[in-house]
């Protein structure tokens, strides 16, 4: 069975949160979507919770982060193609999203991001096959600081 990843992030408004989800083209498991939480099912095996600040605090014994203030992650989703990412982000913008930074564009991977309702930052990328193949992308990683 392949590894699943579940992404926690606190939410203010819940129903918000599913409506701009909703607008991205995501789905919801319903099995486990109550007052407190959602399941947004991204892949078969990647998944983002979305719950309500207070149910979050819970699994915390420390305060959960201002995003006006500070970023706690940058959520990357990886695209097939350019126009992909280009769709996804100005999907986000139309929906409601903040513009985070200018798109990066290094030939081998393209990037925009932006800030969903709750100030999380997500990065949706698409890297070129045939550079990763060679093992180019690395060096230019490497490169860039990363």
């Amino acid at each position: 069975m392949a590894t699943k990843i579940f992404v926690n992030l606190p939410v203010k408004d819940l129903n918000r949160s599913i409506e701009f989800f909703t607008k991205l083209g995501f789905q919801f498991n319903q099995q486990f979507t109550d007052e407190k939480a959602t399941c947004m099912v991204i892949t078969e095996d990647i998944y983002a919770m979305l719950l309500v600040e207070r149910f979050f605090q819970g699994f915390t014994k420390i305060e959960v982060t201002d995003t006006s203030k500070s970023r706690e992650v940058i959520v990357a989703l990886s695209a097939d193609s350019r126009e992909a990412v280009d769709e996804l982000a100005d999907k986000a913008l139309a929906a409601g999203a903040a513009f985070a930074n200018e798109p990066m564009d290094q030939d081998f991977m393209y990037g925009r991001s932006f800030i969903d309702p709750d100030g999380h930052m997500w990065e949706v990328f698409f890297m070129d096959p045939s550079v990763i193949e060679h093992g180019q992308g690395q060096a230019v990683s490497e490169e860039a600081g990363a």
